[in-house]
C-alpha cells in the first residue's frame, strides 16, 4: 500500500526531490538484493564446491564454469554487503564508491567468464566433429589449451584496466561526495532515481566518469550478448554439416537439432534476463537521465535487484546444472544402440559419431 502510494506520487517529483520520499523503495530493494544475493551465493558457492570435491578445476570443460561461479560468489558478495551497509547506515561516502567500482569490475569479469564458457563449449564440440570426420580419436584434452588460459586471464584483466580510471579519477576528483546516504551502496545506479542541486553541480571529471562507467557497462554487456549468440549459431551450423556429410538425418539428429535451437534461444535469453533492468536503466540515464524519475526508476530499479541479483543461482541453474550432466554422461562408455545386423554393423563408425555429437549436443 506504501509502495502504491510513491507510485501513484511519480508524477509529482522533480529535480529537488528529497531523498527521504524514496526510504520505502530502498528498503524494499534492500530486502530483495539480500535474499537474491543469498540465493546466488549458495547457488555459484555449490558450483565450486562441487567442482573442488570432485577436483576438476583444471579440467579443460569444468575449469571456464568454475570461474565463471567464482566470479558469480564474489559480486553476490559484494550485492549482499551494499545490502548490509544499508541496514547499517554507512556513513562512509567514499565507501559506496568503492564499492559500486569493485562490483562494476566483478560484472564485467562475468560477462567475459560467461562468453568464455560458451565459446570453450563451441570449440570443444568443433574439434571432437572435425576429428571424428577425419578418423582420429574424439578426445578433448584434459587441460585447458594455451588458448583458453589466455582468454581466461583477458577475462580478468580487461575489466580491471577498464575500472582503473574509474578508481582513479573518482577518488581524486571526490566524486564520491554525492554517496552521502547508506542506500548509495545499493545496486548499480542508486542515486540518479532522483537528481539533487549538488549533483547538478558535478565536477566535469566526476561527469565524464559517470558516463563512462555506463558506456562500458553497455559496451561489454552488448558485446557478451552478441558474441553468445554467434557461437551457439555456429555450434548448429557445425552440428549440421556433420550430420548432413554421413547422408542421413535420422528421428534423434531432428531431436538433437530442435535442442540446440532452444539452447540458442535459452544462454542468451538467461543472460538478457538477468541484466536487461539495469540495461534500459543505465541507456536512459546515459542519454535520457531525466526520465528515470518517477514511476520508471522505481520498476526498473526493483526489477534490477531481482535480475541482477539472482544471477549466480541462474547462473548455476542454466550453465552449471548441464555441465554437471554433460560431464556425468561423456564420461561414460558409448552405446551401440542398434547395430546389431550386418548393415548396421557396416555402418558401426558413422553411427558412433553422430550418436556422440548428439549426446554431447544435448548437454551443452
Amino acid at each position: 500500500m506504501q509502495m502504491d502510494m510513491y507510485l501513484s506520487n511519480s508524477s509529482e517529483a522533480n529535480a529537488t526531490l528529497p531523498s527521504e520520499d524514496w526510504r520505502a523503495v530502498y528498503s524494499a530493494v534492500r530486502w530483495i538484493q539480500m535474499s537474491m544475493a543469498l540465493l546466488s551465493i549458495l547457488g555459484s558457492g555449490s558450483i565450486i564446491f562441487y567442482t573442488v570435491l570432485q577436483k576438476h578445476v583444471r579440467r579443460s570443460e569444468v575449469q571456464p564454469l568454475f570461474l565463471l561461479s567464482l566470479t558469480d560468489l564474489l559480486l553476490a558478495v559484494s550485492w549482499l554487503s551494499g545490502a548490509l551497509l544499508y541496514s547499517n547506515s554507512c556513513e562512509s561516502h567514499a565507501t559506496c564508491y568503492n564499492l559500486h567500482t569493485v562490483e562494476q569490475t566483478l560484472f564485467m569479469a562475468s560477462f567475459f567468464y560467461t562468453l568464455h564458457y560458451v565459446w570453450v563449449l563451441y570449440t570443444g564440440l568443433k574439434e571432437k566433429y572435425y576429428c571424428r570426420l577425419n578418423g582420429f580419436p574424439a578426445q578433448l584434452p584434459a587441460q585447458p589449451s594455451k588458448c583458453s588460459h589466455l582468454v581466461a586471464v583477458m577475462s580478468c584483466v580487461l575489466p580491471l584496466i577498464l575500472t582503473v580510471p574509474v578508481f582513479i579519477t573518482g577518488n581524486v576528483s571526490h566524486c564520491y561526495v554525492n554517496f552521502t546516504q547508506p542506500y548509495r551502496c545499493l545496486l548499480l545506479h542508486t542515486g540518479s532515481l532522483y537528481l539533487t542541486s549538488q549533483e547538478s553541480e558535478m565536477l566535469m571529471a566526476c561527469k565524464i566518469v559517470s558516463d563512462y562507467t555506463i558506456a562500458i557497462f553497455l559496451i561489454t554487456f552488448f558485446f557478451t550478448l552478441i558474441g553468445i549468440v554467434v557461437l551457439m549459431v555456429k555450434a548448429r551450423s557445425v552440428y549440421k554439416r556433420c550430420v548432413t556429410s554421413h547422408g542421413f538425418f535420422a528421428d534423434r539428429q531432428r531431436t538433437t537439432l530442435r535442442l540446440l535451437e532452444k539452447r540458442m534461444v535459452l544462454y542468451p535469453s538467461a543472460f538478457f534476463f538477468c541484466w536487461g533492468p539495469a540495461i534500459f536503466l543505465a541507456t536512459i540515464l546515459l542519454f535520457k537521465p531525466e526520465e528515470v524519475e518517477g514511476k520508471v526508476g522505481v520498476i526498473l530499479y526493483i526489477l534490477q535487484a531481482f535480475t541482477s541479483g539472482s544471477q549466480g543461482l541462474l547462473n548455476c541453474l542454466v550453465y552449471g546444472w548441464t555441465q554437471q550432466r554433460f560431464y556425468t554422461l561423456s564420461s561414460g562408455p558409448l552405446r551401440d544402440a542398434d547395430t546389431q545386423t550386418p548393415l548396421l554393423r557396416s555402418q558401426k563408425n558413422s553411427y558412433n559419431t553422430l550418436y556422440s555429437s548428439s549426446t554431447r549436443l544435448q548437454h551443452i
